[in-house]
């Protein structure tokens, strides 16, 4: 296939499995070329193209588009789906989508997924795999004690007690349990010991790269921050130049208020729950934890803490905290050698 470029200054690619959707708008942002192209012929094409800025939405493949399009001259943008939906002004297909995005990449005020690295999105596939190993053995261990209350049989809640009690169940030829279902447990126990040998294979993983990486050993200084969830920041940010504030970075993991105002009356609901739920929820943990566990007498923020939980909610305190660990985050992130400092409040002056 004979391949020909003219200079345009803006294109929208929608993405597919195998065929590409390319439209290219010129100056004045009308479309000006619109072609379908193979994977092979799309590099192709815009390795012969001028440098241009480069529309995608977020989707399986656009990362590595996107760092592919970089190292020929393009200025690659990533735009969140939701953000191009109302650009498309007719009928949905894949032509009138690239339309879209090459109309919306060029809005000033228009937001961005961050370009990751490669090994980001490696350790966030890691994140992605102990997470499901993690929801695989939680459901296994329900199923399991489902089976044994229709025999009459309770296990307790904990996959540390389920190891426990699952072997001396099965053991037990007291109980009511039918060979069938003995046979079934026996085989269930099997496979829980798999996924979990595999869950704390990752986690190792896990840990190994949080120990050798120098910004996550800093931030893993902040109380409720372990290996998880440090190594699920950096890999979820990407790039922390992104965000101005660390206003921005906690708005972004949709931790502050959803606002609906109108008529000049201002009205606050619950948290937004926009962005990376994984992320958010690792840190509403790690709160969680501090809130049960911190020594508050021997560090500043535990009187911040006794203020807070004596005029909101558990639950609120809770992310309210997670809320200002995100933000602490974004101060390590970005300001070379920082770490959280446990200052006694007895050492503050007065």
């Amino acid at each position: 296939m004979k391949i020909t470029t003219r200079d345009f200054p803006t294109y929208g690619i929608d993405i597919g499995k195998t065929v590409f959707h390319v439209v290219a708008t010129d100056e004045r942002g009308k479309p000006s070329l619109r072609t379908k192209l193979r994977r092979d012929t799309l590099l192709e094409f815009f390795v012969k193209a001028t440098p241009a800025v480069i529309g995608m939405e977020a989707c399986p493949g656009a990362q590595w588009l996107a760092r592919k399009l970089k190292s020929f001259g393009h200025d690659a943008r990533i735009l969140p789906a939701q953000f191009v939906k109302p650009y498309v002004k007719s009928n949905k297909n894949d032509t009138n989508d690239a339309e879209a995005i090459a109309e919306a990449v060029r809005r000033p005020t228009m937001r961005f997924v961050p370009v990751k690295r490669p090994d980001q999105v490696d350790v966030q596939a890691l994140h992605r795999v102990r997470d499901r190993l993690s929801y695989d053995r939680t459901k296994l261990i329900s199923q399991a004690r489902s089976f044994c209350l229709e025999y009459g049989i309770a296990i307790r809640t904990g996959a540390g007690i389920f190891k426990l009690d699952l072997p001396r169940i099965v053991d037990d030829k007291s109980n009511d349990l039918t060979p069938a279902m003995r046979a079934l447990l026996s085989e269930l126990w099997i496979e829980f010991g798999e996924i979990d040998g595999r869950l704390k294979q990752v986690s190792k993983q896990i840990e190994s790269l949080a120990a050798n990486d120098e910004v996550a050993r800093r931030l893993m200084t902040i109380p409720g921050v372990g290996p998880l969830g440090a190594t699920a920041l950096l890999a979820a940010i990407g790039n922390p130049k992104q965000f101005r504030k660390a206003r921005d970075l906690s708005a972004w993991l949709g931790l502050v208020p959803r606002e609906y105002s109108t008529g000049g009356k201002t009205t606050l609901l619950g948290i937004s729950k926009r962005g990376n739920s994984y992320v958010r929820r690792l840190l509403i943990h790690g709160a969680r934890s501090c809130m049960r566990h911190m020594d508050r007498s021997r560090d500043r923020l535990g009187t911040w803490l006794d203020a807070l939980q004596a005029r909101s909610h558990f639950n609120k305190a809770v992310v309210a905290l997670a809320n200002k660990i995100a933000r602490i985050a974004w101060v390590i992130i970005n300001k070379p050698g920082a770490t959280y400092h446990r200052v006694d409040p007895a050492l503050l002056p007065t």
